[in-house]
């Protein structure tokens, strides 16, 4: 398989670690070439076509895919150095050990179940943004700006918006079996994992987003109720992210049961921050409307806890996420629980630190 990776979606500088980095920018470029080749497959009519690629191309912060790609990576990692001591036995298990600390490319170049992965991290982030589309839409929040740019209904038709969504939403279950030009052939054992992970953490993020919608009309929302909304619509598709990329990297129970630890801790803490920035940080640093939460009068972890509080219950969860990881995957000795240390060396990790250093 021949790799090009395209500029778009591919800022260098998103990832600030030194052996991480470099991993994280191809995993961003390879799927701006992948949302190519999908709609190139899916011949859409315009201007439902100009839409989706609208949508699809703006500068997202792309974190569910690159969710699915660190997990895969650190699976992949973990397993290859507990069997290391076996390979003078298996000369092709010292072969793949070889490749797999090798970067992205060799991934793409030699390993299939890595194309199961680039079909899971297509599949997360057209969900996401399908959800992002509707969200704006006049009979939800009416928002007039996401990623820093207009959003769907402001430059397409109301009506071109609402469909996009909608095709977005049936082409991330679609490609999990395409037959994809570049993609070897779909692992049908795999799809079928993948496929049930998915569907009912899907089905979740609706769900929380209706549980959003309604908690707006009461005024006596607790934390409990709080993290009930938010584990369903954040939280879902950021455990099936991680899940799914452990799948395809042949994650073992204990390893699944710590990336679902991780991410249940990691989707919670997402929302707990995003209510912080949304009272902190500007329209312009954030690439969508602040104060948009305080407008519509929703019931916030900032509302509720007040912004040291939330800030110190963030970073608490990103510490029991972070621990669930370095116990059962990371493939580093230390032990502690602090944000900062051993990310250099694995991307999850890595992702994990900059989820909680970020400003937008």
């Amino acid at each position: 398989m021949t790799v090009s990776f395209t500029p778009n979606l591919a800022d260098a500088s998103f990832m600030p670690f030194n052996n991480t980095k470099q991993f994280h920018h191809d995993v961003r470029a390879q799927l701006a070439q992948d949302i190519d080749v999908l709609f190139a497959y899916a011949k859409l009519p315009s201007p439902l076509i100009d839409a989706c690629r609208y949508v699809m191309t703006g500068q997202g912060k792309l974190v569910r895919p690159l969710l699915v790609a660190s997990a895969f990576d650190s699976v992949n990692h973990t397993n290859v150095n507990d069997n290391a001591n076996d390979a003078d036995k298996n000369p092709d298990k010292e072969a793949k050990q070889i490749q797999q600390n090798n970067d992205l490319a060799s991934l793409l170049e030699n390993d299939s179940d890595y194309d199961m992965a680039r079909r899971a991290a297509l599949a997360v982030e057209l969900l996401h943004t399908y959800s992002l589309v509707h969200d704006d839409l006049p009979c939800m929040d009416d928002d007039d700006l996401r990623r820093g740019q207009p959003t769907a209904h402001i430059v397409f038709e109301e009506s071109t918006a609402l469909l996009a969504g909608d095709v977005l939403q049936t082409l991330a279950f679609e490609v999990l079996t395409a037959e994809l030009p570049t993609f070897a052939p779909f692992d049908s054992a795999i799809a079928s994992q993948l496929i049930a992970i998915f569907a009912p953490r899907a089905r979740r993020m609706v769900s929380g987003q209706m549980l959003d919608l309604n908690a707006e009309a009461s005024t006596n929302i607790s934390q409990s109720d709080l993290e009930a909304i938010h584990r369903d619509k954040t939280g879902a598709l950021i455990e099936a992210a991680m899940l799914m990329g452990g799948i395809c990297a042949g994650a073992t129970a204990p390893q699944r049961m710590a990336l679902q630890e991780c991410a249940q801790h990691i989707g919670l803490a997402f929302q707990v921050q995003d209510d912080i920035l949304d009272v902190t940080t500007s329209t312009d640093t954030l690439g969508k409307p602040a104060g948009s939460d305080e407008k519509l009068d929703k019931s916030t972890y900032v509302k509720l806890m007040g912004v040291e509080n939330a800030t110190s219950y963030a970073q608490s969860l990103f510490n029991d996420g972070r621990t669930a990881i370095i116990r059962e995957l990371s493939r580093h000795e230390s032990s502690s629980s602090e944000l900062g240390s051993d990310a250099n060396n694995d991307a999850l990790l890595a992702l994990i630190e900059w989820l909680w250093a970020r400003k937008k």
